[in-house]
């Protein structure tokens, strides 16, 4: 025998009987309560912790204004504020309609009442309402054990898992990637996870410094080296003593230091610009890339030896469209984030952004929908993102 599908809870709020017994029937796979006064649905609220309510805002003992149904919808959103309540009322009433909207209702419909249109609201609502708490749920369960990692993918969680068995080592290690996948973020885990974590995390991006100026950032410099050296300057590597140097977008490295920083990485020394000593450093070395370093070996321009010295253990992080679940689990962190930071009350996605956000590429990854999420709660006109 086929198993029934459960029907769902859905209250409505009607103190008229004649609609109280239409309503009762009329809504296919939903198993309906009907409250009559504030009292009643308030004690249904509590018992049953429905998805949607229905709420006719002319109620009992003052059935001709909306101050008992208002006052009944304040009490609903204070008891259960993710409930989905639809508002009833009457053609000439739209003042109120909006000012429930104001309140937190989540729309609002005008009589006559037309079953089939009702049921059409009360199911998208049901489905934002369902959409919203397994949003809420990832969030709670956003298990991953690392510092600063937001994920919930089975496919992140497996990268985890690597980062913490690999984390306590001090083998040198590659981060490969798309740009903007969280290969820094990634890094400060390693960090965080470490024997090191107490000690410093430096960090630079080879590709963000012009070649002229990489070596002395890198290695240091001594008073004198060059016009301008007015002092001895220690680089990023010897700042990382005892500690984490992340060097990103390692592939960008200038061929003219991947010897010097080969010899660094085997014999743990560096020689500052225009010196002749060398310092001893003691550092946990972290490389990141978002390029295809076996095909820059091939065409020339990054050193093999360089390659598998970097290379003791690779951690490729997938794109944000291969992850399962994680684009909307980013996206209400985002949210969150963004919605304090620019002090909006922004309460979700409506359906079809989140619909959106899932048939997304995000060739951006994270950073992208960052940047997506950020411009769209300072932009955004109602309580929802379109």
């Amino acid at each position: 025998m086929a198993k029934k599908n459960k029907l769902r809870p859905l209250l409505v709020i009607e103190d008229d009987p004649g609609l109280q017994s239409q309503l009762r029937w009329c809504f296919e796979g939903f198993d309906v309560t009907v409250a009559g006064d504030r009292a009643s649905a308030l004690e249904a609220v509590d018992t049953l912790m429905p998805a949607v309510v229905t709420l006719d805002l002319g109620l009992p003992p003052d059935p001709t204004n909306a101050s008992e149904g208002l006052a009944t919808l304040e009490a609903i959103l204070d008891k259960a504020p993710h409930t989905k309540v639809i508002v009833v009322t009457g053609n000439d009433d739209r003042e109120n309609a909006v000012r429930s909207i104001g309140m937190g209702a989540y729309d609002f419909y005008q009589k006559p009442i037309e079953p089939e249109i009702l049921s059409l609201i009360i199911e998208r609502a049901y489905t934002l309402y369902e959409l919203e708490a397994e949003n809420r749920n990832l969030i709670q369960q956003t298990s991953s054990p690392l510092d600063g990692v937001i994920a919930s993918s089975p496919q992140m969680h497996k990268l985890c898992r690597m980062v913490e068995k690999v984390a306590p080592t001090n083998a040198t290690t590659l981060i490969l990637g798309e740009s903007g996948t969280g290969k820094e973020v990634m890094a400060r885990a390693l960090h965080q996870l470490s024997t090191r974590s107490h000690e410093k995390f430096v960090a630079i991006n080879s590709a963000a410094i012009p070649e002229t100026l990489l070596e002395s950032e890198l290695f240091g410099y001594e008073k004198g080296a060059f016009t301008g050296a007015n002092k001895t300057t220690p680089g990023k590597i010897e700042l990382a003593e005892g500690g984490t140097f992340f060097i990103d977008e390692v592939g960008d490295l200038p061929q003219s230091l991947q010897a010097k920083m080969l010899r660094f990485l085997q014999e743990r020394v560096v020689e500052r610009l225009g010196g002749r000593k060398e310092i001893p450093v003691d550092v946990r070395v972290i490389c990141a890339t978002h390029q295809n370093l076996p095909a820059l070996i091939e065409a020339g321009t990054f050193r093999e030896d360089l390659y598998y010295r970097i290379n003791e253990i690779a951690l490729d992080i997938p794109p944000l469209r291969e992850r399962e679940g994680d684009v909307l689990l980013l996206a209400r962190v985002f949210l969150n984030r963004f919605s304090q930071e620019n002090s909006r009350s922004i309460k979700g996605f409506s359906t079809s952004a989140l619909s959106a956000m899932e048939k997304h590429s995000w060739p951006g990854n994270v950073r992208e929908l960052e940047n997506k999420i950020k411009r769209a709660v300072i932009l955004a006109d109602s309580d929802f993102i379109e």
